[in-house]
């Protein structure tokens, strides 16, 4: 297997944005600076509230929200440890818009989250985490939607990684 191809996959349902939130934190826990998390999935799936809680679980300072508007933000981290960047590609046309960000540059010594990624940056590093929403349908519990979150980790930073523990 080539280091780029060894992956691992984990899904796991999410009743509310709570949990969804709760997830975030729990996957900050597995979270290292110079890794790229790439999410995907349809509007109000869950990417900001995961990146929310991620934040959270991380420690970073500033009020984690969706960056469409400003592309991408970075929230230092209050304890040392690695920043959070969060990038929101929804509005981006093409891969140049992408370089244009420089994230490479910030890349090594950060977590670096990026909403609607998917076909767009996984040119930035060998391993990354692609993680999916899926909304379900019809199924609701107290007000909210039940989501699976689906997740695969490509590379050899994750080969070995028990991503399936995190989220169970």
């Amino acid at each position: 297997m080539t280091p780029s191809s060894a992956s691992v996959s984990w899904s796991v349902e999410v009743d509310t944005a709570e949990d969804m939130h709760a997830l975030g934190i729990r996957l900050a826990g597995a979270l290292r600076a110079g890794d790229l998390v790439v999410l995907s999935g349809g509007l109000g799936a869950g990417k900001t509230t995961l990146t929310r809680g991620i934040g959270e679980g991380l420690r970073v300072r500033g009020a984690v929200t969706s960056p469409t508007f400003v592309v991408a933000r970075v929230h230092p981290s209050t304890v040392g440890g690695p920043a959070l960047v969060h990038v929101d590609a929804y509005r981006l046309a093409d891969l140049a818009e992408v370089d244009d960000l420089d994230l490479d540059a910030s890349l090594a010594e950060s977590v670096t989250v990026v909403e609607w990624g998917a076909g767009m940056v996984e040119g930035l590093a060998q391993s990354r985490l692609e993680i999916s929403f899926d909304r379900g349908h019809g199924a609701e519990h107290d007000g909210d939607e039940v989501r699976t979150v689906s997740g695969r980790g490509i590379g050899d930073r994750w080969a070995d990684a028990d991503l399936a523990a995190t989220f169970h």
